[in-house]
């Protein structure tokens, strides 16, 4: 997880380049990591709900955005 402090760090940055850059950056880091645990959790037969429920979002959402995968 050394990246992703490195990162956040960055995002906290004066210049909004590196700031921006970094924001970017983490959102694709948790775009990943989010679709690990969503396919870990549907390998362990996790409901489409009981996902949603974890990630504060609702059920069509989740399934949209991983359902295909």
């Amino acid at each position: 997880m050394t990246e992703a402090t490195a990162l956040a760090a960055r995002a906290g940055d004066n210049d909004p380049r590196v700031g921006l850059r970094a924001v970017a950056a983490l959102r694709r880091l948790l775009d990943q990591l989010e679709s690990v645990q969503v396919r870990n959790a549907r390998n362990q037969n996790w409901s489409w709900q009981e996902i949603a429920d974890d990630l504060g979002v609702s059920r069509q959402a989740v399934h949209k955005k991983h359902g295909r995968h």
